[in-house]
């Protein structure tokens, strides 16, 4: 479903990806690991085309997204949640959801809303409260909701656990490994395996913006 081959990204004058090779088939989970300034950020927004590519392909189910504009690809069903979150504090948890259904003019988005409650009950608990008010852990839980959205088929998850009270990481963790039994294809990143490791199907480790498989 996804295949990276030969990227090459650089923020300005610096590179920071370097001809990364990367293969994740539908309906696997892959674990990205690496320490902080690695590059893991760096690969999930050259995904999305934040960041554009100076070389090399990314290619998902059939599309050459390197050809594709950054607004356009969420339309393909892949879903982001950034380390930082972005929710919006003084929209509500359901209206922080339904912005990308808004942005996109999705006709379907009350659906999408029932099945991301369903999916994550807590969501539908919170719905009325403003981000402002929420812990960290909520506001990841609410920021996934917010991939799933337009994540229909890929979902980046950016550091999900990072800054999060143990109790809640458990909780997340519980609510990736069922988005991963519906069948999603879900690329995680994080500094170690603490959280993840026992969900994964594979393993890249990335090191100084060079990807190479690992081992859990």
């Amino acid at each position: 479903m996804l295949r990276i081959s030969g990227l090459d990204v650089s923020i300005g004058s610096v590179s920071i990806l370097r001809d990364v090779e990367l293969d994740l088939p539908s309906g696997m989970m892959a674990g990205l690991i690496g320490r902080n300034g690695a590059g893991k950020t760096t690969l999930m927004r050259g995904i999305m085309g934040l960041l554009p590519a100076r070389g090399g392909t990314i290619e998902f189910d059939g599309d050459v997204l390197t050809r594709i504009a950054p607004h356009a690809r969420t339309r393909l069903g892949i879903g982001y949640l950034p380390e930082d979150r972005r929710l919006v504090p003084a929209l509500t948890v359901e209206e922080n959801i339904l912005v990308p259904a808004w942005a996109l003019g999705l006709p379907n988005a009350e659906a999408r809303w029932k099945r991301i409650c369903a999916l994550i009950p807590e969501i539908e608990a919170l719905a009325e409260r403003k981000a402002l008010h929420l812990s960290g852990g909520q506001q990841k839980l609410v920021a996934i909701g917010r991939a799933l959205m337009c994540g229909t088929k890929l979902l980046l998850l950016d550091e999900p656990f990072e800054g999060v009270a143990p109790a809640l990481s458990k909780r997340i963790a519980e609510v990736i490994a069922g988005l991963k039994r519906e069948g999603l294809s879900i690329l995680v990143s994080e500094s170690d395996l603490q959280h993840s490791a026992s969900m994964l199907d594979r393993v890249f480790r990335i090191e100084r913006g060079e990807v190479s498989v690992g081992s859990a």
